[in-house]
């Protein structure tokens, strides 16, 4: 009875913060009033906080009553320049600014879990980090809290996303790859303008683009190993300004989505190919800019499957998920710490970067009370990877 009680509070305590966090989104880097906030609840818990040489974002620790490892519970804190359109009580005071990936969800999940394993240091054998993380949206967070060096000392590193297709009490646990690198590139095409009504006085930027868009599909469909996955997609042209010019640039712009490192290689030498070939075949000239972003999410195969005991014995509905191509900045802490990414079941009403994203808050609880478990057993078993 008096376990039920105390989950009661902890999951209305959690639910106002959310509600607070939600009404004041904060973009990338300038998460200034979500830290203090956070600083201001985990003080109240008497939780220790250590130095995060950062303009925002917030480091605590949990040191355990017995020696052992390092691990490290991340979440991220930040929100996006999406209108919200939910209707909630508690929506958006910031025009503009909206928790549409579910951000806060994560924060307040994984404050619960700090506040649930604070209370239980006499069962941690080690200590754990826990790192409410800035600017995930825009793929620099993670990048800037390692060259601080906090985390140098950690052993493990665990993370979610919410999932709105999954239903609540559900988790996606999945060893190998869960999220895709996320690349970007920008094609400049240089023909001749010319009058619309003689064509062939230069060479049109705009049908040169439309061959290069659809020649690009090739790689994928002939190029790619079809036991790999690989997306390229346009998702802007530019060209022209007036009705009846034909003119002289074009520019393109998009997207790479990539599973497997050796694909990720492949593929910019191929669209050069692509880009340069067929523009010069049309007697133009193409140039490709292509930028590496985030690297895939790849979980290590003994954590994930640990996880997925700790998640059966929290009463959790364990599945496996299918892999998503969107990408996520937790794994630039993979590449130098091994780690397992989840993916939490929220029963949304649609999907994530949507204004109309509402989300159930009855999945709070358990996953901070998953992630405080995870912690648990994790500093018992991570010395064994």
């Amino acid at each position: 009875m008096t376990t039920k009680i105390k989950d009661i509070e902890l999951e209305q305590k959690l639910i106002e913060h959310r509600h607070q966090l939600h009404e004041n989104p904060e973009l990338s880097f300038e998460e200034y009033e979500t830290t203090k906030a956070l600083k201001g609840w985990l003080a109240e818990a008497g939780v220790e906080m250590l130095d995060l040489p950062l303009e925002t974002g917030v480091l605590a620790v949990i040191r355990g009553e017995k020696p052992g490892p390092v691990i490290c519970l991340r979440t991220d804190i930040d929100a996006l320049p999406i209108q919200e359109a939910t209707g909630l009580p508690f929506a958006s005071k910031v025009p503009g600014k909206m928790h549409a990936c579910g951000h806060d969800f994560h924060t307040v999940s994984i404050l619960g879990a700090t506040l649930l394993l604070n209370a239980r240091k006499a069962e941690l054998e080690g200590t754990v980090k826990v790192i409410f993380q800035p600017a995930e949206e825009n793929g620099g967070g993670a990048v800037k809290v390692l060259e601080t060096g906090v985390l140098d000392d950690v052993q493990a590193i665990f993370g979610m996303h919410d999932m709105p297709h999954i239903p609540t009490g559900t988790i996606g646990i999945k060893p190998g790859p869960l999220m895709a690198a996320v690349d970007k590139f920008t094609i400049d095409v240089e023909g001749t303008g010319t009058h619309a009504a003689a064509p062939d006085k230069g060479i049109d930027s705009i049908l040169v683009s439309a061959h290069i868009m659809t020649a690009l599909q090739s790689i994928v469909a002939r190029n790619i190993s079809p036991l790999n996955n690989a997306v390229i997609s346009v998702t802007r042209l530019e060209a022209g300004n007036t009705w009846n010019v034909l003119p002289q640039t074009a520019q393109m712009e998009g997207t790479v989505r990539t599973f497997q490192e050796h694909v990720r290689d492949q593929i910019p030498a191929k669209m050069q190919r692509v880009v340069e070939g067929v523009a010069a075949g049309l007697g133009a000239k193409g140039t490709l800019h292509f930028t590496k972003l985030g690297p895939a999410t790849i979980n290590n195969e003994k954590l994930a499957n640990w996880a997925v005991e700790t998640a059966k014995a929290s009463g959790l509905n364990v599945i496996t998920p299918t892999p998503s191509t969107a990408g996520e900045d937790f794994a630039e802490y993979m590449k130098k710490i091994p780690g397992a990414f989840f993916f939490m079941g929220v029963s949304g009403n649609s999907g994530l970067h949507h204004p109309d994203l509402i989300i159930d808050e009855k999945a709070i609880l358990p996953s901070a009370k998953f992630f405080a478990d995870l912690a648990v057993d994790m500093l018992k078993k991570v010395t064994d990877l």
